[in-house]
């Protein structure tokens, strides 16, 4: 059994916690896509996590976790966070890294700070991770696979060969210091010992499991909106968000996705520029932040206040529509307790027109959101597990979003700690 868990919106939509959740009945959890530059908030008996390349099945013993090919793979940093669970108490998770995922280089996140710095006003709102340097490289043919390490007159020649251009535009374009050949040589090979008991032919291992019939969860990174194709261009992330990327990612074929389960919240938020139609501001926009769970809506990786906005229909309806899901999930619904009345976006106004459908970056930039009201339900719902239990406002609010994203919603996420849902599946 393979399921994928994506996000149907921005990313932020809470897939860590549902990913740790779902954790506790698979065999193996896989990161197929992104790096870190954003992370996955968890909470579970251990204590509360940031995950940004790890798997979100490490807090869970027995569980099998992989970094898949499709990962734009920052080996300090992966090796920092392994480190920092084992400081907290967690037992060392079994972990394996594709030997075809592609390395972070040192110059990548330069080269992300610098090209953020050249376009000042007109800046993508980069988390200067390196990841639109990584990709670059990646589909250019000139990035280094992690099996690239271990062959060491190839990895000389080929980073002397790189760096020549990279100092060019390092020099020229951004006129900063130019790399060291020797130093990063030297990094490259001391990262090579300390990575090594990882590596592994994941998508064989991955491709094997599954014809044994292991419960393997598929775990991605931001939503569909961030997705290079389907999303916000250009203000997107640089590999694909999608459930359809999932297959190649892992090194599964695309006939052995089983489910796919699609996350959205129960109002919106985003990290970074971009269109959203939905946002609000102000005071608004500040008391929902603060509301929105034990930490606000504060980035994982970044600490960047979140932009706000109400609950989108036609992002949200779109997001899983590209996604392919099967079924979804509602997160933070209890943080809308506050509200006296809450809105939802049902439409966008765009030249006299109400659209219902998502439309191209171009014709988003000019839409204006069309709201509807509901009544809010003023008290506490956090950790409530039966749906019937819920206040009958919260109840209409889930079942209106239910049918205007034409998904069923399975599961809804009533606080933040792993034993905090409601699980529709029998009642449907």
């Amino acid at each position: 059994m393979v399921t994928a868990v994506v996000g149907a919106n921005w990313g932020d939509e809470g897939k860590g916690k549902i990913t740790d959740m779902l954790a506790q009945k698979s065999d193996i959890v896989v990161r197929f896509q992104g790096g870190a530059n954003a992370g996955h908030t968890i909470i579970n008996p251990y204590g509360k996590f940031s995950l940004h390349l790890l798997p979100s099945g490490v807090c869970t013993p027995g569980v099998v976790n992989i970094i898949g090919n499709g990962v734009a793979f920052d080996i300090p940093k992966f090796l920092a966070e392994l480190s920092s669970l084992e400081k907290r108490g967690v037992p060392k998770p079994e972990i394996y890294v594709s030997d075809r995922c592609q390395i972070m280089m040192p110059y990548h996140v330069l080269l992300d700070t610098y090209e953020e710095e050249r376009l000042g006003k007109n800046a993508f709102g980069s988390t200067k991770s390196g990841i639109a340097p990584f990709y670059s490289d990646k589909f250019a043919k000139i990035g280094f696979e992690l099996c690239e390490l271990f062959d060491e007159e190839y990895l000389k020649e080929k980073l002397a060969r790189e760096l020549e251009v990279k100092n060019l535009l390092i020099r020229d374009i951004y006129h900063k210091e130019e790399l060291s050949f020797e130093e990063i040589f030297e990094t490259l090979l001391s990262w090579r010992e300390k990575i090594r008991p990882y590596l592994c032919d994941t998508g064989a291992y991955l491709r094997k499991a599954n014809r044994e019939g292991k419960r393997i969860l598929l775990e991605g990174q931001l939503g569909s909106l961030k997705d290079p194709d389907y999303g916000i261009y250009p203000m997107v992330t640089s590999s694909s968000t999608l459930a359809g990327y999932a297959a190649v990612g892992a090194g599964l074929p695309p006939y052995a996705i089983d489910e796919i389960i699609v996350i959205t919240k129960a109002y919106s938020s985003a990290v970074g520029a971009g269109e959203f139609v939905s946002e609000i501001f102000g005071e608004e926009a500040t008391q929902m932040r603060e509301h929105g769970g034990d930490a606000g809506e504060y980035g994982a990786t970044t600490g960047r206040p979140r932009r706000m906005g109400w609950f989108d229909c036609v992002a949200t309806r779109y997001g899983c529509e590209v996604q392919g899901a099967t079924e979804a999930v509602l997160t933070a619904i209890d943080c809308l307790s506050y509200l006296d009345e809450i809105k939802i976006c049902v439409g966008y106004e765009y030249n006299g027109q109400i659209l219902r459908d998502f439309p191209v970056t171009p014709v988003l930039r000019r839409c204006k959101p069309v709201l509807r009201s509901f009544p809010g339900w003023k008290c506490d719902i956090r950790g409530i597990r039966e749906f019937e239990k819920l206040p009958k406002e919260a109840r209409d609010y889930i079942l209106f979003i239910e049918q205007e994203i034409g998904v069923p919603i399975k599961i809804v996420s009533t606080g933040p700690d792993r034993a905090d849902f409601i699980d529709r599946s029998d009642s449907m």
